[in-house]
């Protein structure tokens, strides 16, 4: 039984356990290594052969001595996985958009770049995400090595009821009728106007963001309302639904961010005749944070829903 791949076997998978296991492990191995390889050579396999075969079946030394000595590979096993996607699901989706409402803030104040404006408040809002997620992820993997619980002991109180019972009715007909007010409030906008110029109307909205700009605004719009739609029809929100919402309305802030750095939602001729009309030239500025705060405020809300649905759909 002691041949050069087995010693180099066994060495490979104590070589890390403790003085007080290393002794029992070694000896267990040896024994159930050489019954091993003897049942294989009875039924007429030779000994070298049946010896790889063994030790090959066994498989990677490191994960046999991380089940010996009841360590985890993974940085975050199954009992704190599903707390861990939920907590740090909600995270990023309330820390980003207010760290990037409070860093764009903060620069206006001493900066009349709109370009420069969002930019901060981008790279404070991706800043913030890195730090959630790393920080939220090391607790958790220092959680799951402690032995530490997460959630308290499941039973069958914390079954949904069914039929589902739990549809936020009420958020999303919000969500729908939010939906609608902005596409509504766009086409008025384009093609009859909120403002008025020399008693002619003229739209707030740059009229070249037609079509693509603003056919991506209604294609994000669209896919939205069938969500709600969904979770009215259908059932509640899930984990996979909540992803899908927090991504259309990070693609929603992308779009309008991208737009106002690069000057081109606010109509240029309702800005010159405003400040024609005695407006400060800041009014550029003023004009792109409002709708920059809006659309954060809008898109975070959005996201806030649906991981508060998640979370109340899944922890009954």
């Amino acid at each position: 039984m002691t041949t050069t791949l087995t010693h180099r076997y066994i060495a490979a998978s104590t070589k890390n356990l403790g003085a007080a296991s290393e002794s029992d492990v070694r000896a267990e191995l040896e024994g159930s290594i050489a019954d091993a390889i003897d049942a294989r050579v009875e039924q007429g396999i030779e000994r070298t052969d049946a010896e790889r075969a063994v030790l090959t079946e066994l498989g990677d030394p490191a994960i046999l001595a991380a089940g010996y000595a009841d360590r985890p590979l993974h940085l975050i096993g199954p009992r704190h996985y599903l707390t861990w996607l939920r907590l740090l699901g909600i995270l990023l989706a309330t820390v980003p958009p207010i760290t990037f409402i409070g860093a764009a803030l903060v620069e206006s104040l001493s900066n009349d770049s709109i370009g420069e404006i969002i930019a901060a408040g981008i790279t404070a809002g991706l800043s913030a995400a890195m730090h959630v997620a790393f920080w939220v992820t090391v607790v958790f993997a220092v959680l799951e090595r402690l032995g530490a619980a997460t959630r308290g002991h499941w039973n069958v109180d914390r079954l949904p009821d069914y039929p589902r019972s739990n549809v936020d009715r009420a958020s999303s007909i919000a969500s729908l009728s939010g939906l609608t007010l902005l596409a509504v409030a766009v086409c008025w906008d384009s093609f009859i106007g909120f403002a008025r110029l020399d008693a002619e109307p003229i739209a707030i909205l740059n009229p070249d963001l037609w079509p693509w700009a603003i056919s991506g605004l209604f294609t994000l719009i669209a896919a939205r309302a069938v969500l709600s739609v969904r979770i009215l029809t259908v059932g509640p929100w899930t984990t996979r639904m909540a992803i899908v919402n927090t991504t259309l309305a990070i693609l929603f802030i992308s779009l309008i961010a991208t737009l106002l750095g690069r000057g081109e939602l606010i109509n240029p001729e309702l800005v010159l005749a405003a400040i024609d009309a005695g407006a400060s030239r800041d009014i550029v500025r003023v004009l792109a944070l409002v709708a920059g705060l809006a659309t954060v405020g809008f898109a975070s809300w959005s996201i806030a829903i649906g991981w508060r649905g998640t979370v109340n759909s899944t922890n009954r």
